[in-house]
C-alpha cells in the first residue's frame, strides 16, 4: 500500500470537504498534481478533488455545511468549494463521449477507471484518499517511481482528444521526466504524427503551456527534442533550441532563477503578441530583444533598467553566441542602479530650449555614464557647449 501525506491533505479545508462526500456516502479523492507531486516530494500548488458524487449533490452537501460553493465548471461536472479560505475544485467521474482535440463532450460516471482513463499521462492517473491511500487504476506508480512519462493507453488516441497534450508532454517531461531514461517512443511516433493539430489550439494556451515548460529547471532536453520531431516551429517559427543549454549554464553560474521570458528570447522568439501573452511580457520579451542587440555596457543597463534586467542580458548575449557568461561584479553593478544623473533641465535653460535641451540632456547624460559616472555636476555644465 502506497500513502502519501502532507500539509495540502491534511488542512483542515481538504479533511472537511472530503469528509462531507464521504460521510453522504460517497467517494472522495484528491487527484493529479497534487497526488504525483507528493509523492515526488515536489511543493503541491492546488488541491482537485474527484468524486462520483454528481454537481448538484456536491454543491447541495457543501451548502448544508455552511461552505460557500462556486459553480466553475458545473457544465463539465466541476463545482469549487471554500472551506477554511481555500478553493477546492471538485469534479465528478467522467467519461469522453467525443473530442475535436480542443474541447470534449463528458458523461457523468460512478467508475473511478474510466475517470483515469481520460486523463493524459499515467503520473497524473493518481488518487489519494483523505487518509492518504493512493489509488492506481491504471499503474502510474511505476512509470513515475522511475520518472518515467507515457501517454494513457494509447498514444494517439490521447493527442486527439486534445492536441495541447502535446506540448504538456515536453513540459512535464521537462519538469518530471528523467533525461537518462529518455522519451517515450510511442508518445513521439503519435506527436510526429499528429503535429497539424498544433494549429488548431488557441494562441493563449499555447503560449500559457511554453512558459510553463521553459520554466522548469532544465528545460534543454525537451526542447530539443521537440525541434528534432518538427513542434517548436509549429508553435515558434523561427526558434531554435541551440542556445537554451549555454542559457541554463549561464543561469546557474550567475544564480539566476529559471525564467520561461528570459529562455523563450533566447530561443530567437519575441513576438509575445501573437502567444497572447500579457503586455507586460510582451514588453519584456521587446527588452530582451532590445538588450541583446546593443552596445550597453552592464553598469549602463543597470543604471537604465535594474540590476535584475542587466544580468538577464548578460547572460542572453553570451549564449546568443554560445558562450560561457562573464561573471558581473554584482556590487558594482548595484552601484550603477542607484546612481543619479546629477544635471536637471532647470541647469541648462539659460543657454537651451524646446528640443534642443532635451538633446543637450540626452547627450550629457550619455558622457556621464560613459564617464562610469565620474563626471560630476560642474564638469558636465562645462561641456554643455560642446558638441
Amino acid at each position: 500500500m502506497t500513502v502519501v501525506t502532507g500539509e495540502w491533505l491534511s488542512a483542515p479545508g481538504a479533511q472537511k470537504v472530503m469528509g462531507l462526500l464521504e460521510t453522504a456516502g460517497f467517494h472522495a479523492y484528491a487527484v493529479g498534481g497534487c497526488v504525483r507531486n507528493a509523492l515526488l516530494n515536489e511543493p503541491v500548488a492546488d488541491v482537485d478533488i474527484s468524486t462520483d458524487a454528481h454537481p448538484e449533490t456536491v454543491s447541495n452537501l457543501a451548502k448544508k455545511a455552511g461552505l460557500k460553493v462556486v459553480p466553475t465548471g458545473i457544465e463539465h461536472g466541476t463545482v469549487t468549494v471554500v472551506a477554511d479560505g481555500v478553493g477546492y475544485e471538485i469534479t465528478t467521474f467522467r467519461a469522453d463521449v467525443e473530442t475535436d482535440g480542443r474541447r470534449a463532450v463528458v458523461r457523468f460516471s460512478d467508475d473511478i477507471t474510466e475517470d483515469a482513463r481520460r486523463r493524459d499521462f499515467t503520473m497524473n492517473a493518481l488518487y489519494a484518499d483523505r487518509n492518504g491511500v493512493v489509488l492506481d487504476p491504471l499503474g502510474g506508480l511505476p512509470d513515475l517511481a522511475a520518472r518515467r512519462l507515457r501517454f494513457i493507453e494509447d498514444a494517439e488516441r490521447r493527442i486527439k482528444e486534445d492536441y495541447l497534450r502535446i506540448l504538456r508532454f515536453f513540459r512535464f517531461f521537462a519538469w518530471y521526466g528523467d533525461p537518462a531514461e529518455g522519451m517515450d517512443a510511442e508518445a513521439l511516433a503519435a506527436i510526429a504524427s499528429n503535429l497539424d493539430g498544433l494549429a488548431t489550439l488557441s494562441r493563449e494556451r499555447v503560449g500559457t503551456e511554453l512558459v510553463k515548460l521553459l520554466t522548469a529547471p532544465d528545460p534543454v532536453m525537451a526542447v530539443a527534442i521537440m525541434e528534432q520531431t518538427g513542434v517548436l516551429s509549429a508553435v515558434l517559427p523561427g526558434a531554435i533550441s541551440k542556445p537554451l543549454g549555454p542559457l541554463t549554464f549561464n543561469e546557474e553560474a550567475m544564480t539566476l532563477s529559471p525564467n520561461g521570458l528570459r529562455r523563450l528570447a533566447v530561443l530567437g522568439f519575441f513576438d509575445g503578441s501573437t502567444l497572447r501573452l500579457s503586455k507586460v511580457k510582451q514588453r519584456q520579451l521587446a527588452q530582451y530583444q532590445s538588450l541583446m542587440s546593443s552596445s550597453e555596457g552592464p553598469n549602463e543597463m543597470a543604471y537604465k533598467y535594474g540590476v535584475e534586467v542587466a544580468l538577464d542580458a548578460i547572460a542572453l548575449r553570451a549564449a546568443s553566441l554560445e558562450q560561457p557568461a562573464s561573471l558581473p561584479d554584482l556590487e558594482t553593478l548595484q552601484a550603477a542602479s542607484k546612481q543619479r544623473f546629477p544635471i536637471k533641465a532647470q541647469d541648462l535653460m539659460t543657454d537651451f530650449s524646446g528640443a534642443i535641451l532635451g538633446q543637450k540632456l540626452k547627450q550629457l547624460e550619455e558622457r556621464w555614464v560613459a564617464s562610469d559616472f565620474t563626471l560630476d555636476k560642474d564638469a558636465l555644465l562645462a561641456k554643455r557647449n560642446e558638441g
